[in-house]
């Protein structure tokens, strides 16, 4: 069963949260954060993106710069920048987008669950990145920054949020990508317990987002476990900071490909290579989007076209089989444009679907790349089959909006 506690989290106070709130550090580059910070010095990208305090073009991995993130953070306590709670809290986080309402418990997270595998990952993490994140948890001794975690719905939690957010919130506000952030403390002793009870009863979790800060979160973790002679298991360290949110809270956006080539066909010799595993559809010029699972939209030469997967060309029994993501890597990507490693090839790129599929059709019609293939989303079911059959998602493969927003509320590991 999942263990989850309560912690003290540290916090900005209520009328400063929105100077102090920042996008993740892997959605944005040093510049960008460099601008979105301007002179704030309140921001918190200078705790997760401290290259902005030198020169542009500083590394972002060279030791002043995980040495700037320590002082940064030592600062914003120093100056009442970020408080903590006085006593173990659950919390509870909102976002809005597009009129859709997402609820999440905010909970300290149980590093022997993920290392024994009772938090499920559906996604393989590279030891670069892993370490990179490892470094930042491990100099400021903190979880600055969440990860996005799932569970099957649950009643009695339901009822816990639909308690709790009737009630005023800490914060509340719109961020400046119009997204709607809204935050509430659980401080009341019966309320922390029922959620901590729950919540064991419940035999799994699933990463939904942020793959590597959990590596590195557990991993912290059991170094400092490894390093402590009188570890007991109930330090600080042994938790981590996550965003829990109820299955049906989430919506998977899709996450579509650019290609830069043809791999030497003409437009007419590649779509009669098509028609051999999927039908073949020209729907003109007007933005086509995928109408079901299977059904996949082609943007080549000025027109948009429907693909629809011809029957056996799938398995529907198979949770890895079954996906769009692997039926177009396979059949499209692989066997008829050469393109066998996404994360490493240079031909293909990959963009969200959160910017749209007019965002495909501009780098197509621009000459920057040759063709553009949309996907009909992945499902949160899907995603929790795979996890729980030990698989792993093809690189690529789910896009998850909005964010989380960081800075909202830090774990400390020292407590």
């Amino acid at each position: 069963m999942a263990k989850v506690r309560p912690f003290r989290g540290l916090r900005p106070p209520k009328y400063m949260v929105t100077e102090v709130a920042s996008r993740p550090y892997d959605v944005l580059n040093s510049e960008e954060a460099r601008k979105e910070a301007g002179d704030n010095e309140k921001s918190l990208y200078h705790i997760i993106r401290p290259e902005i305090d030198f020169a542009p073009g500083t590394d972002e991995h060279d030791p002043k710069v995980y040495e700037k993130a320590v002082e940064n953070f030592k600062k914003f306590q120093t100056n009442g920048w970020l408080v903590q709670d006085r006593k173990p809290c659950y919390y509870i986080y909102a976002q809005t987008m597009d009129g859709r309402t997402q609820y999440g418990f905010v909970v300290a997270a149980n590093v022997a669950d993920y290392l024994e595998g009772r938090i499920k990952k559906h996604e393989l993490t590279r030891r670069d990145k892993e370490e990179d994140r490892m470094k930042h948890v491990r100099i400021n001794k903190a979880n600055i920054e969440p990860v996005f975690f799932t569970f099957p719905d649950n009643d009695e939690l339901e009822e816990i949020l639909r308690r709790v957010t009737a009630t005023e919130p800490e914060y509340d506000f719109v961020s400046e990508d119009g997204f709607g952030h809204t935050f509430w403390v659980i401080d009341d002793d019966k309320t922390i317990d029922a959620v901590s009870r729950i919540f064991g009863e419940i035999p799994n979790m699933y990463i939904a987002d942020g793959h590597h800060r959990s590596a590195a979160a557990a991993l912290v973790g059991k170094e400092m476990a490894d390093a402590n002679p009188n570890h007991t298991g109930d330090e600080e360290y042994n938790f981590f900071l996550a965003v829990c949110f109820p299955a049906s809270h989430l919506k998977v956006i899709d996450y579509n490909r650019l290609v830069r080539d043809l791999n030497g066909h003409t437009d007419e010799e590649f779509l009669h290579l098509l028609e051999k595993n999927f039908e073949v559809e020209d729907k003109g010029t007007e933005i086509y989007s995928p109408q079901h699972l299977h059904n996949f939209a082609l943007y080549l030469g000025g027109h948009w076209y429907s693909l629809t997967a011809r029957e056996g060309t799938y398995n529907d029994s198979d949770p890895i089989g079954v996906l769009d993501v692997t039926i177009s890597s396979d059949l499209i990507l692989r066997d008829l444009l050469g393109i066998t490693d996404l994360r490493s090839d240079k031909r293909i790129d990959f963009v969200g679907g959160i910017r749209g599929l007019g965002e495909l059709k501009r780098r197509v019609d621009s000459g920057e790349m040759r063709m553009a293939l949309a996907l009909y989303p992945v499902t949160m079911q899907q995603i929790i089959d795979i996890a729980d059959t030990g698989n792993i998602m093809p690189p690529k493969t789910t896009w998850f909006e909005p964010k989380l927003r960081s800075g909202l509320v830090i774990h400390k590991l020292d407590d």
